[in-house]
């Protein structure tokens, strides 16, 4: 055989043999007396009888644009790690991407278990409960003068002795007062949760 094959001159020029066949017998390919395709031949006629805008190209990959602040938090993750992060607008290589991937779905899956294990708490109900919590404190100091003056005003009263009074209304005057006084410095406290 002095050329190639149909299927040898499909691999080559990247066809399937279906196709190879169809120029072939449109007389668009170049043949030895044997048969066989006259390769460089055969590229130099299909060149110039193949209409460009019938011609399948190979899709042009759509890559999207990747976020600055993707890249960032990819350098973040990295860093966290001990890695080293890419340069800001240096570009992150795909290893370096695929590294910050698999630490953010091993740190997601730690904090999954820690759910789990009932060692973590959701923050918005930890907030709700902490405030409850406050409120609650608060009320039963606001209520308490009102409950134990006339007790204290009349313990006072028995120290003191004959003819020295303390009256129930004057003692939780005063004790409301500095109640009052301690919750407001209390409140200037704002907890966090960060």
């Amino acid at each position: 055989m002095e050329g190639l094959s149909e299927r040898q001159y499909a691999a080559r020029v990247g066809l399937s043999r279906g196709a190879i066949q169809k120029a072939k017998a449109a007389g668009r390919l170049v043949l030895h007396e044997d048969g066989s395709i006259d390769a460089a031949a055969s590229d130099k006629r299909r060149a110039e009888t193949t209409d460009p805008s019938k011609t399948r190209k190979a899709p042009a990959p759509k890559l999207k644009p990747v976020p600055e602040a993707a890249v960032a938090a990819v350098g973040d993750t990295l860093r966290e790690q001990g890695l080293s992060a890419p340069a800001v607008g240096g570009g992150t290589t795909f290893l370096q991407a695929k590294t910050a991937n698999e630490v953010l779905k091993a740190q997601e899956r730690r904090i999954r278990l820690q759910k789990l294990k009932g060692e973590l708490v959701d923050r918005a109900r930890a907030e709700t409960l902490m405030f409850r919590l406050a409120r609650d404190e608060r009320d039963a100091w606001v209520t308490w003068p009102a409950r134990v003056a006339a007790l204290m005003a009349s313990e006072i009263t028995a120290a003191l002795g004959e003819g020295c009074e303390v009256e129930a209304a004057q003692m939780q005057k005063v004790l409301e007062a500095h109640v009052r006084a301690q919750l407001d410095s209390l409140a200037e406290i704002r907890p966090g949760l960060g």
